[in-house]
């Protein structure tokens, strides 16, 4: 896919890396990411997507602006209030940049949709999205870059149980609903850290992509705000999961 001057030129400090160059730019403006939520972490993964060229973008929310969400989800103003949050974002993209191709879904991801990226990103807060993401990855054979952020502690990871027999699946980590789930509604979250994860999420995307790297496949990057200290837990298949179990 050949590159015009004007895209050389919005992306060559991608170009000048040896690990992406140009036929990694080619082949992010070949790339489809579906986001699911366009919130305080799908608003900041989505348009680092974006800036990188990526070629179709696919937007899953139900949601309106609230003014309570402009602490952390920096892709909205004061003036967006009562609007929808998937075609405020997918305005924001084409803006930043407008070879994006954008798809906007006005509707909360269920069993009877169909999401069409070739890498799915779980940017939303409520674990039965989370579940069903999960295995729809894994029973279509596709990437999820999986992203969450609570209080001061944000987490990362990529599962690809449907891509690699030796790759766990979200639910290998987290086999049921924890007991005493907390959202940020109830308890919090600092709004920097919402966008650290959200870029953790399009620079994971971005490697998986491009194929460079070390991918966060089978491991949990843990980042915690307050001590500005991150971790790297490793995740294992569970022989047993309900999802993935061999």
């Amino acid at each position: 896919m050949s590159l015009t001057p004007d895209q050389i030129d919005r992306h060559k400090r991608h170009i000048l890396l040896k690990e992406i160059g140009g036929p990694g730019v080619s082949r992010l403006r070949g790339a489809k990411v579906s986001i699911i939520g366009a919130g305080a972490l799908g608003g900041p993964c989505a348009l680092y997507l974006a800036a990188a060229g990526v070629g179709e973008i696919e937007i899953w929310d139900d949601d309106t602006v609230d003014r309570s969400n402009l602490q952390r989800q920096i892709q909205f103003r004061d003036a967006d209030l009562g609007r929808s949050k998937a075609e405020l974002l997918s305005e924001r993209l084409v803006a930043l940049n407008p070879d994006v191709r954008t798809i906007v879904r006005q509707a909360r991801f269920s069993e009877a949709e169909t999401a069409h990226g070739d890498v799915l990103i779980d940017a939303t807060d409520n674990f039965e999205t989370r579940f069903l993401l999960n295995r729809v990855a894994h029973e279509s054979g596709r990437y999820l870059v999986s992203g969450a952020a609570s209080r001061w502690s944000g987490q990362v990871a990529v599962y690809a149980s449907g891509k690699s027999q030796d790759a766990p699946c979200y639910q290998c980590f987290v086999p049921e609903m924890p007991p005493e789930a907390e959202a940020c509604d109830d308890v919090g979250v600092v709004g920097a850290l919402t966008g650290m994860v959200g870029a953790a999420m399009a620079l994971e995307a971005v490697k998986l992509i491009v194929d460079t790297g070390n991918a966060l496949i089978g491991r949990l990057l843990i980042i915690d705000g307050l001590t500005g200290e991150n971790r790297v837990l490793k995740l294992r298949p569970n022989p047993d999961c309900s999802v993935c179990g061999r």
